[in-house]
C-alpha cells in the first residue's frame, strides 16, 4: 500500500503563487510514478500534470502549461507542484496520486492509470 499526504493548499489572490507538497509512504518512492489531478466543484477529476519514475519526463494539461512545474525528490519521498500565475478557473480540489511502475521515463497521464490517492487539499484563487 502507498500512503500520499497533500499539503500547501490555501488561498491566494489571482496572479499568486502556491507551492503543493505530497508525501508519499509504504513503497519505495522511485518505484512510483506520480501525478496531480484536480476537482472542481461540479465537475470532473481532470489532470493536471505527471511525472515519471525517475523524473525525467513530464506531461502537463495545456491549461497549466508554463505556470505550473511539477518536481520530484526522490530522497525527500515528495512531489512538488510549483503554481504560478494562478488564476481564479485554477481553483478546486488538488490530488496527488501514484502507481507503482516498472517504466522510468513514462508519463502516465489518465485517472485509471493510477490507483493510490491522498485526500486532497484545497486550492482557491480569488479575483
Amino acid at each position: 500500500q502507498v500512503q500520499l499526504v497533500e499539503s500547501g493548499g490555501g488561498l491566494v489572490q489571482a496572479g499568486g503563487s502556491l507551492k503543493l507538497s505530497c508525501l508519499a509512504s509504504g513503497r519505495t518512492f522511485s518505484s512510483l510514478r506520480m501525478g496531480w489531478f484536480r476537482q472542481a466543484p461540479g465537475k470532473e477529476r481532470e489532470f493536471v500534470v505527471a511525472i515519471s519514475r525517475s523524473g525525467g519526463s513530464t506531461d502537463y494539461a495545456s491549461s497549466v502549461k508554463g505556470r505550473f512545474t511539477i518536481s520530484r525528490d526522490n530522497a525527500k519521498n515528495t512531489v512538488y507542484l510549483q503554481m504560478n500565475s494562478l488564476k481564479p478557473e485554477d481553483t478546486a480540489v488538488y490530488y496527488c496520486a501514484a502507481a507503482i511502475t516498472i517504466y522510468s521515463n513514462i508519463v502516465f497521464t489518465k485517472r485509471v492509470e493510477y490507483n493510490y490517492w491522498g485526500q486532497g487539499t484545497q486550492v482557491t484563487v480569488s479575483s
